[in-house]
């Protein structure tokens, strides 16, 4: 009877050695589990200046210790879509708790005067206070417009398209007709119809590359299949 005896507390003791280590390693991962947490405590934004980082930041910044799980994009739409510096954004969630908001910054493709006050035109469309941007860009064109500045964005996709060159303009004339005028650097008027822009354009550069019309500093293109030049 002794060995059976013997057997069975070495079996009792191994039981309860196995039960310890099992409740220290279930206890460890509660610990651990306990020390993780889920709430968001830090926000990275990225591809403004530091300066309007910062208050893209101080914008967001209600959403920190709110739980990381339950914020979505909807959430940083409703703050960075009013901000007229961004062209478009992406947010990435980094668990357990930081979010980081790469940002594209708007090119800014011209100078306006609105209200007595000039703004730059941003390629989504919107205007910018000058005083906003620190490198002021004087060599940007100037356009004479009250509205229309998604308009005057579309003109520019369209002149990229063509073979006239978007450096070479001074300055944009929009009519309530929805038409534009354009005057080039070296002084040249040209009145472009409502549509076949991209064909006007390709006349008006030929026209004015040419000695033949080199005295024509108007180029008239509003009426389909006609050029119209004058002096004046």
């Amino acid at each position: 009877m002794m060995p059976q005896s013997i057997d069975r507390k070495l079996r009792l003791f191994f039981y309860l050695i196995l039960f310890l280590l099992l409740s220290t390693q279930i206890t460890k991962n509660k610990n651990i589990k306990s020390n993780i947490t889920t709430k968001l405590n830090n926000i990275e934004v990225i591809g403004l200046s530091d300066e309007n980082n910062l208050k893209v930041y101080e914008s967001l910044k209600f959403l920190l210790t709110e739980n990381i799980l339950f914020i979505n994009k909807k959430d940083f739409q409703n703050i960075l879509t009013k901000n007229n510096l961004i062209d478009s954004f992406y947010v990435k969630k980094i668990y357990p708790n930081l979010i980081k908001v790469k940002i594209k910054k708007t090119d800014l493709l011209a100078i306006t005067n609105k209200k007595n006050k000039k703004f730059y035109i941003g390629s989504n469309g919107r205007l910018i206070p000058i005083n906003q941007i620190k490198d002021t860009n004087n060599k940007l064109p100037f356009v004479y417009s009250k509205s229309n500045y998604i308009d005057f964005v579309k003109l520019k996709e369209i002149i990229d398209k063509s073979e006239f060159k978007f450096e070479e303009i001074e300055s944009f004339y929009y009519f309530p007709s929805n038409r534009w005028d354009i005057k080039t650097k070296d002084g040249f008027l040209i009145k472009l119809p409502k549509k076949n822009i991209v064909n006007s354009l390709k006349f008006a550069e030929l026209i004015k590359t040419s000695n033949k019309f080199k005295n024509k500093k108007i180029i008239d293109l509003r009426v389909s299949n006609n050029i119209i030049l004058s002096n004046e």
